[in-house]
């Protein structure tokens, strides 16, 4: 069952997204080369904490740590360790709040020094990929459209769409109705309706879509070792259209970046 939020709960919904937010931008300077991921991981957990949130990673199915961190070909639910970050790596993010009763949820890819051409546009794609299944989120729609979106955009230019794991309602629980795939067909699906949250988060890699799981339990890489980009918003129905209660800006002013033109909604 689709649990709709009403305008009162979004507000708070947004407290917690943006905690999130600012969590990713605290951390976006240190990804550099030489960074220990687990280090990284204990500095987001006291940031959090500091600013009156909860982890929301931190032992939910007894994930062991606050930030799901992926370097290279590892999609998502990569475990922080003790590895070095090198130039040319690239690391996606993700990051989860429990605040005001309400959970955030929300993932950057951060390329580590300079990148490759094609990482480069990898994460550049997969983030545009991530906006136009964002215009997608209007009243009347299916959530088909979001991911027919997504998968249009990133297949015509040659890439692999994760098929097995998908975005998710987001509320009270982390992962609620409906699931929200990076692909589909339009016109097929829940209907979107005004106080609909979801998280969207387009999972692409360079090469097959195709993906296995590390004796872990819990890493996510690609079949053919080639790398894979993450990019996460949290979205509301807000009259009828889409809001983003998450956001990248804290993430671009530590970085010195302006948002991409596709990004404005």
């Amino acid at each position: 069952m689709i649990k709709y939020k009403s305008a009162e709960e979004i507000e708070l919904m947004r407290e917690s997204a943006q905690l999130v937010s600012k969590t990713l931008g605290m951390l976006a300077p240190l990804l550099v080369p030489g960074a220990i991921p687990l280090e990284l991981d204990k500095k987001a957990e006291e940031f959090i904490r500091d600013h009156g949130g909860i982890p929301g990673f931190l032992g939910m199915y007894d994930f062991p740590n606050t930030l799901c961190m992926s370097p290279n070909a590892q999609v998502v639910h990569g475990i922080p360790g003790k590895t070095p970050l090198q130039e040319g790596d690239i690391m996606s993010v993700d990051c989860g709040v429990l605040m005001n009763g309400f959970y955030g949820d929300h993932a950057y890819t951060f390329p580590i020094g300079d990148v490759d051409a094609d990482t480069a546009r990898l994460l550049e794609d997969t983030k545009a990929s991530l906006y136009a299944g964002i215009r997608e989120v209007k009243a009347g729609n299916r959530v088909g459209d979001i991911g027919a979106a997504i998968q249009e955009y990133t297949e015509s230019r040659g890439y692999g769409v994760v098929r097995e794991l998908v975005g998710h309602g987001l509320g009270k629980q982390m992962h609620e109705e409906p699931q929200v795939p990076n692909y589909g067909k339009r016109g097929r699906g829940k209907k979107i309706q005004e106080g609909l949250v979801i998280a969207i988060e387009p999972m692409i890699n360079l090469g097959t879509q195709r993906i296995k799981q590390l004796p872990d339990g819990w890493t996510i890489l690609t079949a053919d070792g080639k790398n894979s980009a993450h990019f996460e918003h949290d979205v509301a129905v807000v009259n009828g259209q889409p809001e983003i209660l998450s956001t990248f800006q804290y993430i671009y002013d530590a970085l010195g970046m302006e948002p991409a033109e596709y990004e404005k909604l």
